[in-house]
């Protein structure tokens, strides 16, 4: 008669965080990384990083940077420079040398920091910025130019007849 009726509501899918862009193992880069998405890092960046997503610098990685701003950061390489992310995790080998303001926090057995960790109950990373800037264009590191090849002119073959 009196009986309460509850429509369940579905429940709310958090979004899946991958990788969509890789920086190779034997690169070397120096410049800015920002936008959308998820980035692994297994070779050595130097610059500014702002991303809404996932940053995962690999065993290979070496990351220099200010202050790394992502969602969601997993260090198993070597990070220098401080931390703004909602979750922070350092692998077994992974190592971070900075201050670190997240709302989680995880290390194995065997990562290393060397930094201050402060925990906030909310933390909104504000990317607004960098998004809207324009970015410098990303410089590489200077590469010796191709060495020419000298072409071999062959003379044209005459066609031959089919019978």
């Amino acid at each position: 008669m009196f009986k309460k009726t509850t429509v369940p509501t579905p429940p709310v899918k958090a979004p899946i965080e991958r990788v969509t862009s890789v920086l190779g193992p034997g690169i070397t880069w120096t410049g800015n990384l920002g936008g959308k998405g998820g980035i692994r890092i297994e070779g050595i960046f130097e610059g500014n990083i702002a991303i809404r997503g996932l940053l995962v610098i690999g065993e290979t990685g070496r990351v220099t940077c200010p202050v790394v701003k992502a969602n969601n950061v997993i260090v198993a390489g070597s990070l220098k420079g401080n931390v703004i992310a909602e979750k922070l995790e350092i692998r077994s080998t992974g190592r971070v040398w900075g201050d670190v303001v997240t709302t989680a926090f995880s290390t194995e057995e065997g990562a290393f920091l060397r930094g201050q960790v402060r925990m906030e109950e909310q933390l909104e990373i504000n990317l607004d910025a960098e998004e809207a800037a324009p970015q410098p264009a990303v410089e590489s590191a200077p590469t010796e130019p191709m060495p020419t090849v000298p072409s071999k002119k062959t003379p044209a073959r005459k066609p031959r007849k089919v019978a």
